[in-house]
């Protein structure tokens, strides 16, 4: 079968045809996660057996009759969330031999709908990093260009999806993590309102941010993932209880015209390759009769500032845990990145530096939100380049220990204010790189987000195009 022509629509369509079975489509994947990982190293850990066994339990049900959202469908899940029986690294030797007791929520809710766990996918260890180059055990490969980094922290996720290693893929985004990597796989990044998924059993980084989501081939796919997800959740207090929506329906009825925002802030820095095609999606928004106004944001340069310290400070308190006395190695095992910013974060948390670092960020933080508050009282959404710049080689890292925060420059602000927002492809540069273009939403606006994104992709369709590896 033909695996870069799958969707989770189609995929379902065709169980019901009998045209495969869930086995079948599952064997299929590990072939290709067998022949394309010596080259992209997607994968920390392949669950072959576990695969096998829950694809034929998927058929079993599938023949007695039943029916779940997900059911039968291959997925990888980003090595963060813990997986029960499973080793769960955060791509960091720390954790090597770490077995997770339970799962976490959303492998919860995911198993409840159908799936079937292919594996744990790579990433910066501890999410630290937008290029997946900071992982315990080796970066992983764009499949558009192997020399290239795929984005992180949800590199190995999303290089996943985008070479057909599997059929939909799991992330975490704390600025720009999983609409980063999607940017640059050319894949549908989802980042969902914080607190509209559950965080329990994400290993943390900075937990005033972190929100698990979809990474997919299409808006659709997205959207019926998110229906699984999103919901309160009695184990995460940070979780809300806002209302979900059937959001793969409700997606498809434009009922009217939206006023979609653009700041030039947004488009300062930027690659004009990236520029350009933002601008064509941008025209093709308007020929469907959608209104383009100028706005003024916040400059999402200051955001990296914000960020910094907001993200070190939580990481340091977050890591404070892995001692090496309750799980996992002792912290010797730390690397040059993770030490970094344990190091800043209690800098900035200390003494005497409090209110001059962490208290006065979180002032601005107030400022971010409020900007965009003010902002979405005159448009629907706001469209921005997803990432300034195409793919880079891979070393782009290097001696540049702020890179992550310079790449996710434009998601930042976004992501500080707890927005939701998507990526999804709009073109490719001349070096044949995928260029993604952001839609941003206010909170709980992923149905908003999702009907804009939707009506784009119908009409242009670039997901069909596919690496060649």
């Amino acid at each position: 079968m033909e695996l870069h022509d799958l969707t989770i629509t189609n995929t379902k369509e065709k169980f019901k045809k009998k045209e495969f079975s869930s086995l079948e489509l599952t064997k299929a994947y590990l072939e290709r996660i067998n022949i394309l990982e010596p080259k992209l190293s997607a994968f920390l850990t392949v669950t072959k057996e576990k695969a096998l066994e829950m694809a034929e339990k998927s058929d079993k049900k599938m023949a007695a009759g039943e029916d779940s959202p997900l059911l039968g469908i291959p997925f990888s899940i980003k090595d963060n969330f813990n997986t029960k029986g499973i080793r769960t690294t955060a791509s960091s030797k720390v954790l090597d031999n770490y077995i997770a007791p339970y799962n976490a929520t959303v492998v919860e809710r995911l198993e409840k709908a159908g799936i079937t766990i292919l594996g744990k996918t790579n990433m910066d260890a501890w999410a630290h990093g937008s290029s997946t180059e900071t992982s315990d055990y080796g970066s992983t490969k764009n499949p558009w260009d192997i020399s290239r980094v795929p984005g992180g922290s949800s590199g190995g996720a999303a290089a996943s999806v985008a070479s057909d290693e599997s059929l939909a893929a799991i992330g975490s985004e704390t600025a720009g993590s999983i609409r980063g990597p999607s940017c640059w796989c050319g894949l549908v990044g989802l980042k969902p309102t914080y607190g509209r998924v559950s965080r329990y059993g994400v290993i943390a980084m900075a937990s005033s941010t972190d929100s698990p989501g979809p990474i997919t081939k299409t808006v659709e796919d997205a959207a019926l993932i998110l229906e699984v997800l999103a919901g309160k959740d009695s184990m995460d207090a940070t979780s809300s209880s806002h209302p979900t929506a059937k959001y793969a329906t409700q997606m498809k009825k434009m009922e009217k015209s939206m006023t979609i925002g653009i700041s030039d802030d947004y488009f300062a820095n930027v690659d004009p390759e990236v520029t350009e095609k933002i601008e064509n999606a941008i025209k093709l928004l308007e020929k469907k009769g959608h209104t383009v106004k100028k706005i003024k944001l916040f400059d999402p340069q200051k955001s990296i500032d914000v960020y910094t310290i907001l993200m070190r400070s939580e990481v340091s308190s977050n890591l404070a845990r892995m001692d090496g006395i309750r799980f996992g190695n002792d912290r010797s095992f730390f690397r040059d990145e993770a030490e970094r910013r344990i190091m800043l974060g209690t800098y900035a948390l200390s003494s005497g530096y409090y209110d001059a670092y962490y208290k006065k960020t979180q002032k601005v933080r107030t400022l971010i939100i409020e900007d965009f508050m003010n902002a979405y009282k005159s448009v629907d959404v706001i469209i921005a380049p997803t990432f300034p710049t195409t793919a880079p080689k891979i070393g782009i890292l290097g001696d540049n220990p702020m890179f992550g925060e310079m790449m996710d420059v434009l998601t930042e602000p976004s992501a500080i204010a707890g927005l939701c927002g998507v990526s999804i492809p709009v073109g490719f540069s001349k070096e044949h790189l995928p260029i993604g273009m952001q839609i941003i939403g206010p909170q709980f606006g992923e149905t908003t987000i999702l009907k804009l994104a939707y009506q784009y992709e119908q009409e242009t369709q670039f997901w069909k195009e596919k690496p060649n590896i």
